[in-house]
Parts: C-alpha cells; sequence; structure tokens
C-alpha cells in the first residue's frame, strides 16, 4: 500500500509545523484538512501557517475559496485530496494530510461505504452524482429553507434521523434529508443497510483484514499537549492574534455582511467562516461600534469582553477535537484493529520539541517508509503509555446503532449523544439548576406545611369560640 502522514489534534498543539518538518525531511507535500484554513484574504482569523514558516513546502487546498462560498462537501473534499495524494506519489514524493476538521481526514483516511444501490450493492459516495452534480437545493429547494422547515421535513420523512441530530445542526438534518431525497430511502435505513454490509463483509474477509479498512500504509500523530499547559497557550495564542490583526479581519467580515444587508441580501451565518472562532464573538463590538451608543470606555470593556469569548471558545474547540480522537477515531481504529498506527507526541514543553517530537516522529516515519516493525505506541513518551493506556483498558464494543438527542427538560437543553448528557448533568450549570429547584421545593413544602399549620390553628380558635358562644340554661336546655 501506498504510504500517508496524517498529523492530528487539537488546535494550538503543533499540526503545522510537524508536518513542515516531516515534509522537509522526506520530500514531502502538505495537503490541509481543515474547512476554514480554505478560505483566503483571513490567514489570522482561520489560523493559517505563515508563508515564512513553510520552507518552501508546497501546501494544498489552503486559502483557494472566496468569503462568499459554501464549505467543501466531505464527498468534494475526499475527492480532491485522493486525487493529490494520487499526484503527490506519482512523483516520487510523500504525502502529508494535516488538519482538524475530523470528518474531512476520516473521510480519506477509511474506505467507508457512504451510499447503497437500488440493487443493494455499495460504491463509494464520488462514484454516484450525490454530490458532484448539480447544487441538490436547485432539484430540492427545501434544502435551503429555514432550518425550522428543514428539520419539520425530516421528522416526517425520517424521524430516526430527525431524533438524532441537535435542532441547530443544520448541516448534518439538511444532508440527511438530502439524503433521503436522492436515494428514495430514510438516510436511517441507508446506514443500517451500509452496516450490515460490512459486517458481511469482514465476515466474509477473516479477521486480519482490518486493515483493508484504511486506503493507505499510514501513520497518524496525534500531536498532544497536557490540558492546563495547552489551555494557557491558546490563550496566549489569541493575544498574539489579536497583536497580529485578528480584529481587523474580523472587522472586513462585519463589514461585507453590512453591505450585504445593505443590498437587501442575507448572507447565511450558521455555515462556512461565519461560524469561525473569532468572528461570532467579536460581532457585538463591531455593532456596538457602527451603532455609536456605547461610550469609548463602554466600547474597551466590551472589546475586552470579546476577546475573551474568543478564547473561551478556542479552548472549548480544542477540547471537542481532542473528544472526537478519544471517541470516534480511536473506535475506528479499534474496529479497524489499527489502533497501533496511532502515535501520541508529547508537546507540553515545547523545547523539548527535538527530542519529544521531531526526532522520534521521523524515527517512525523512515520505519513506515523501510517497511519496518513499528514500535508500541505506548512506548513513545509517559503522557503516550497513560493516556493511550487509558484508552486500551476502557476499549469496548463499539455500538453501531443510531444514536439519538437527550433532552434535559430541567435546563430546556437538547444534548447530542450519551456523552454529553453526561457531561452535561455532572456540569455545574445543571447542578446550579437542580440546587435552585431543590431550594424551591423545600420553600414550597415549608409554606404548605405553614399554611395548613395556620389553618389548622383557625379551625381549632373557631371550635373554641362556638363552644364559648353555648351557655347551659337552668334547666338543662342549652340557649346561645
Amino acid at each position: 500500500m501506498r504510504s500517508l502522514v496524517a498529523v492530528l489534534g487539537a488546535t494550538g498543539t503543533g499540526k503545522s509545523k510537524l508536518a513542515v518538518d516531516i515534509a522537509t525531511r522526506f520530500n514531502g507535500e502538505i495537503i490541509n484538512g481543515d474547512a476554514m484554513q480554505m478560505y483566503r484574504g483571513l490567514p489570522i482569523i482561520t489560523n493559517q501557517i505563515p508563508l515564512e514558516e513553510r520552507d518552501g513546502i508546497p501546501h494544498h487546498i489552503i486559502s483557494c475559496i472566496d468569503l462568499e462560498e459554501a464549505p467543501w462537501r466531505i464527498s468534494m473534499f475526499r475527492k480532491e485530496c485522493l486525487r493529490l495524494i494520487d499526484d503527490i506519489h506519482a512523483r516520487g514524493k510523500l504525502p502529508v494530510l494535516v488538519g482538524g476538521t475530523h470528518y474531512y481526514t476520516q473521510a480519506v483516511l477509511f474506505q467507508d461505504q457512504l451510499v447503497i444501490k437500488d440493487d443493494g450493492s455499495s460504491v463509494e459516495e464520488d462514484d454516484t452524482n450525490m454530490v458532484d452534480a448539480a447544487e441538490p437545493s436547485v432539484k430540492w429547494p427545501i434544502l435551503d429553507a429555514e432550518p425550522e422547515v428543514v428539520l419539520q421535513k425530516l421528522r416526517e420523512v425520517d424521524p430516526i434521523m430527525a431524533r438524532r441530530w441537535h435542532p441547530k445542526d443544520t448541516r448534518k438534518i439538511r444532508r440527511s434529508l438530502e439524503i433521503y431525497f436522492q436515494t428514495g430511502k430514510p438516510a436511517s435505513q441507508v446506514y443500517v443497510e451500509q452496516r450490515q454490509l460490512k459486517q458481511a463483509a469482514a465476515e466474509k474477509a477473516g479477521p486480519d483484514s482490518g486493515t483493508e479498512q484504511l486506503r493507505f500504509n499510514t501513520i497518524m500523530f496525534w500531536v498532544h499537549a497536557e490540558r492546563l499547559v495547552l489551555g494557557e497557550r491558546l490563550f496566549k495564542r489569541v493575544d498574539d492574534m489579536v497583536d497580529q490583526g485578528l480584529l481587523s479581519e474580523a472587522s472586513r467580515m462585519a463589514d461585507y455582511l453590512h453591505e450585504k444587508e445593505a443590498q437587501g441580501i442575507t448572507v447565511d451565518q450558521t455555515r462556512g467562516l461565519w461560524i469561525s472562532i473569532g468572528f461570532k464573538e467579536l460581532a457585538p463590538y463591531f455593532e456596538a461600534l457602527r451603532d455609536g451608543s456605547k461610550t469609548q470606555k463602554e466600547l474597551d470593556a466590551l472589546k475586552a469582553s470579546c476577546v475573551e469569548l474568543v478564547k473561551v471558545a478556542t479552548r472549548q474547540y480544542a477540547m471537542t477535537q481532542l473528544s472526537w480522537i478519544r471517541n470516534k477515531l480511536w473506535n475506528k481504529l479499534a474496529q479497524a484493529g489499527m489502533t497501533n498506527r496511532l502515535y501520541l507526541l508529547d508537546t507540553t514543553d515545547v523545547e523539548m520539541w527535538p527530542q519529544n517530537v521531531k526526532e522520534p516522529s521521523e524515527r517512525l516515519v523512515e520505519t513506515l517508509l523501510n517497511g519496518g516493525t513499528l514500535p508500541d505506541p505506548k512506548s513513545l513518551s509517559e503522557l503516550a503509555r497513560t493516556t493511550l493506556g487509558v484508552y486500551e483498558a476502557k476499549q469496548q464494543p463499539v455500538d453501531p446503532g443510531i444514536t439519538r438527542t437527550i433532552t434535559c427538560d430541567v435546563c430546556h437543553k437538547i444534548l447530542a449523544n450519551e456523552e454529553q448528557w453526561q457531561l452535561h448533568i455532572k456540569g455545574r450549570g445543571h447542578r446550579r439548576v437542580m440546587q435552585r429547584r431543590a431550594q424551591r421545593q423545600a420553600r414550597d413544602e415549608y409554606l404548605q406545611k405553614r399554611r395548613e399549620s395556620q389553618e389548622n390553628a383557625q379551625d381549632e380558635a373557631g371550635d373554641e369560640t362556638k363552644e364559648l358562644d353555648f351557655q347551659t340554661a337552668p334547666n338543662g336546655v342549652m340557649e346561645k
């Protein structure tokens, strides 16, 4: 199998630097796997690696689409990425895939059968006209309707998938409805058929066929840092982005929206670059600048508050990326019997980059390319041993069934899956709401008992009054 190096991990851990190191050492070229970095003209807000840090290494699928364009569909990215990998291999070079949009990278790493034909055979999505034909919304205009309308339609044709997605997850809701239109079957049924075909193929191929689920002879580097250190690093990174011109780029985006609004054009801010971290958090500041209703002191305070929101959102995004590796990627590798291809590199101490990251990664790539035996991933460092060891210990058979959202009736929130539900009920916000609820219940019970006590006291007082009102006459007759 042809070789591929994939560099994964949370934002701010050093993925881009490692990709350049590997490409420089092994005559490689880099393919970007981050959806936001595909947009041109906004290198700071999209966290693109500066030109001077690329060391002359070719970077593909980066800074290639305009502001108003929608993000690439998974199939479009996979098709272009596989074409580039073929081209890089044909020129005798090593492809290095790096990025943080994990559903992009996973679509390239694994040979998933995504579409079922009417005759029951399964084919790659790129081999059909499902996405590469004309824009689906032209054929089915409802796909561009308001999110609530699209979700309601999905509830009608595929209630199972409608329950699976969060109401704000418009991209996945739209995709599920599109699959129904394209195939004539509910997406939930299509996925069940896919799993049955995969299981049958795996049983037929035998227990040692896990490598066939990987497209290439792949080694994956998980660039990782201890959580507290990463949090501090991300906060400093946001401060550096502000110094480099983050607000200027976000202001240009805000001006673009204002111009489109003046032209009567509504821009969908739930897709593409508009959901990037940095713009939506700073939007209130630019709105206040435009309406001129605040003093300079108030503006400065608002700007500082918005920058803090950028920091919080960046840290949350990093945790989401880690969650994908811990759950989706690890489980996928476990199903393929290939967890031994995921190597954790400790970037906690950046001063130790040569010893902890550069040298071991180059040694592993060289072993891969020479057909040697790769070592146990846990042997690289103490962090690798403890982190990967925990995952192995907790590894359980993956339930392939379709998940569904869970609603917290107390907090009036919708959680996407069981993991998010467990985090929610253990979180400070839910506990605080439950505590207030318990306090209200205790107060209501106290007030109810107090009212009952007062009513009983009034009843007893009334009985005593009646007894005093009646006197016994001399002849023994009760008289009032």
